[in-house]
């Protein structure tokens, strides 16, 4: 079992950048894929990127590439979110997931087996 904990401190201004950061505390950290998720106000909770258990292989939703990046530290047992120039349309409460497997990444929440606590980030225009 693999217990999550997602940071940042909540408030960037529009064009801004920040980084999530989803720390595991318990589990063998490397045998988990992780992804990042974001549920606004009323809506579904949609995944952001995710990223293969080693980091080799991460994917995007078409409406973040280039601005978002997930990357990981297996020996910190931690995976990123870098954020660039964020939109307040892009205001959510952001979570890291984790999900055990192979193969394909998921995309879909109920393939993620372990979730964060979450985080809300709020852009400001």
């Amino acid at each position: 079992q693999v217990q999550l904990a997602a940071s940042w401190a909540g408030l960037v201004q529009s064009v801004g950048s920040l980084r999530l950061s989803c720390v595991a505390s318990a589990g063998t950290f490397s045998y988990y894929r992780v992804g990042w998720f974001r549920e606004a106000l009323g809506k579904e909770r949609d995944l952001v990127a995710t990223i293969s258990r080693s980091g080799g292989t991460s994917y995007y939703v078409d409406s973040v590439k280039c601005r978002l990046t997930i990357s990981r530290d297996n020996s910190k047992n931690t995976v990123y979110l870098q954020m660039n120039s964020l939109k307040p349309e892009e205001t959510a409460v952001y979570s890291c997931a984790a999900a055990l497997g192979v193969g394909v990444l998921p995309t879909a929440p109920d393939k993620y087996r372990y979730w964060g606590q979450g985080t809300q980030v709020t852009v400001s225009s």
